[in-house]
This record gives structure tokens, sequence and C-alpha cells, in this order.
């Protein structure tokens, strides 16, 4: 039924009082959001109502679930699954039905999207009506968040700490620029990943990153065993003035591809082969000699890569003092750059941010969509802890 037509004086008449209006309006929005559930339910499960299907989860009969809005309270009927893993984002749990539009709005714009085409989904989706005006106001309002989370407390010790950039174009005095948002991301002793914050800067220097390390010190940070980072010139004493027993880990991967810049394409498949004898070898002093190795056939063609391994040696190879379980994850800051790739992901229809503000708005929105699965921890978990308690004993400050 369309609007001018509930407005009609014909329609209007059915209605003794203004009670009754309301009433009715009321079951309306009721059929509606109640409608609106059954088809998040669906794409839950991935299969409609009535229809067979392979999921081992189904449908599971309903809670009640009382809302408030302009026309009064409701109660509506909320589907569950049997599992209990439907988590509607309409109507939240323990949240109104205003926060759910908010919570899919934040959503929808953490994944990239633009106000206008929030604008269109949140109308298709849900039948209702929010102005691009609202949609700015709600993601505004997540820059509190971002200050409150940018200052909290963080815990005394971290395992390991990556720390890696993504550069985005951001406006500044009429010019488009380049900036990077630096990320670090810390192991707990629980085993959990965790997003220690976002810093925005120009160029990457080991200036910078100090004072990245300062703040991680002055909010409680007093200790990190392994740091994994790139090869930037510096950073090894940068992290050592600010943490002095810290290990630093240069990523392997990021090596190979420094190496790689400086290789023609028709040696680069030997050069490849010589370089992963290196890294793969079962020892330090087996890198060793594959390294002399390396450099004999190369250093004549390809000294400038030689000697970025020679000068870097140390850093380098650290992850040969540790047992292969956690040799694996300080090798590479490959966990870091996953969670970079979806947010590059989330923010790759963007194709410059009017503001620092914005960039930060939309990477800390994008970082935390990324890791929301990130509630388990890391594989093989209980050999990695046991083996860090054995190698660095009374440093470690166990957490729930």
């Amino acid at each position: 039924m369309k609007k001018e037509d509930l407005l009609h004086d014909d329609f209007l008449k059915q209605f003794k009082t203004a009670g009754e209006l309301n009433s009715f309006l009321q079951q309306l929005q009721k059929r509606a959001v109640e409608k609106m559930l059954e088809g998040e339910l669906d794409a839950h499960l991935g299969y409609e109502k009535h229809q067979g299907s392979d999921n081992s989860n189904s449908r599971n009969g309903y809670s009640t679930k009382t809302i408030k809005n302009a026309l009064g309270q409701s109660q509506i009927n909320v589907p569950r699954d049997r599992d209990g893993s439907f988590e509607p984002a309409l109507v939240p749990k323990r949240k109104s039905m205003a926060e759910g539009v908010e919570n899919v709005i934040i959503s929808m714009y953490a994944k990239g999207m633009s106000n206008h085409d929030i604008e269109e989904q949140i109308r298709d989706l849900y039948d209702i009506n929010v102005s691009t005006s609202t949609i700015s106001r709600v993601t505004n309002a997540v820059t509190e968040d971002i200050v409150a989370w940018r200052n909290r407390p963080l815990d005394p010790m971290y395992l390991i700490v990556w720390m890696d950039g993504i550069s985005f174009k951001v406006r500044e005095n009429a010019k488009v620029v380049n900036k990077t948002v630096y990320v670090a991301v810390g192991l707990r002793t629980n085993g959990l990943k965790e997003i220690l914050g976002l810093w925005l800067g120009k160029n990457e220097s080991a200036a910078f990153w100090m004072g990245v390390l300062t703040d991680l010190k002055a909010r409680g940070v007093e200790d990190i065993l392994i740091t994994v980072t790139d090869n930037l010139n510096g950073f090894t004493e940068t992290i050592k003035a600010s943490f002095p027993e810290s290990v630093t880990q240069i990523c392997v991967v990021h090596q190979i591809r420094n190496a790689f810049r400086y290789v023609v394409w028709k040696d680069r498949k030997a050069f490849a082969k010589d370089m992963k004898e290196i890294y793969s070898a079962p020892t330090k002093e087996a890198a060793w000699a594959a390294f002399k190795n390396f450099e004999r056939n190369w250093d004549a063609k390809y000294s400038y890569a030689i000697k970025s391994w020679k000068n870097n040696w140390d850093e380098l190879t650290a992850f040969f003092d540790y047992p292969v379980e956690i040799r694996k994850i300080i090798y590479t800051t490959n966990l870091i750059e996953n969670l970079n790739g979806k947010i590059r992901k989330y923010t790759k229809n963007k194709l410059s941010f009017p503001t620092d503000e914005a960039v930060i708005k939309s990477v800390y929105l994008a970082a935390k969509e990324a890791s929301k699965k990130w509630t388990m921890p890391i594989r093989d978990w209980g050999t990695i802890l046991n083996s860090f308690l054995l190698i660095f004993g009374n440093r470690i400050r166990l957490v729930q």
C-alpha cells in the first residue's frame, strides 16, 4: 500500500480514533520488520524457508523482542537458528532497532560503500529511507570511538608485534598526496591477535616509528619479545631504544621482494632458487653456507641485492634461533599483510580521501570488520606458548 493511499480520506474514515490508526500502523511495521528478519535468516542459512538444503543448521522457532519507535512499542517475533549463530543486524541482541540500522550502515561503510550506495542498499533491503546526511552523521559518530580506541590501555607485554604500512591518496592543500597508515598487530599471551593502533604519516622513517613505539609505551606496553618489520634503515636501532630486550626479525618476504627489484626477468628463476636455499635451511649455519653460494653466483651481477642480505643478516635470520612452531609465525609479516589486504579490499572504491580524519575512519572501520573473526587463539597455540615459556621464562606475563 502506497503512502498516499494511507493518507486518503476514504481510507482514514475506517478508523474511529487516532489510536486505532496508530495501532494499524504499528501492525504494518511489525510485519515489515519480521519479514526483514526472516530475510536475514535466509541469508545466514543460505536457503529460504521450506527449501531443501545440505546445511546442518536450520530454523528453530522464534524468540520475542520489544522494539520502540515513533509509533510506540511493538513486540516482534525474532527467528532463531538451531546452533545459535544467527545475530540479526536489524534488531541486534540487547540493542534497539535504531541501533541495528546504525550497525548495518557502519558495516556497509566499513566495506567501502559510498554514502549514496548505502542509502540505496538500506532502501532495497529494508524499505527504509535513510538520507546521505543521516549516514554521514552515523559514520561521523565513529570518530569518538576511534579516539577512545587509539588511547586505550594495552597489555604490559606482547609475545610478537608485527608492524607494516598501507599507502593511500589523501587531499592536502588542494593537492592529492600519498600518505601511509601504519598498523601494529600484537600477539597476546592467550594466543589472540590484537590491532594495537593505527598511525598516519607522510613518509615511513625510523623517527616516525619511534613515535609509534613511544605511543605504545605510554599506553602500558613494557616489553615486546619479538618484533617483525620490513627492512627500513635504522628500524632495529629505533626498536632497541624503546624495547632494549626485543628481538628484531626483518620480514624475509620483504627482503625477497626488494632483492628482486634489481634482477632481470631471465635470471629470476635461478636467482630465486639460490635465495630459497638460504631461508629454507634447517639451521643458521646451513643458511650462511647457502648465502655464500648465493654470493658467489650473483655478486658480480647483482651486488646491491647481495649487500642487502649481508648487511641485515642478523635480523633476517633471527628466526633460526627458535623452534619450528615459532619460526613460521615470525618468518614473515604475512599475518599483518593479510589484514592489510582486507583493508585494501574494503577501501579500494575510494580513489582518494578528503581529509586525514576520513582515511583513519575508513581504515579503522575496515580493520575492525576484518578482525571480527579473531576470536580464537592461533593454530597450535599450546605448543607455541610452551616454547615461548621455555625460551623467555619470567619475561612472560600470562593474561586471560
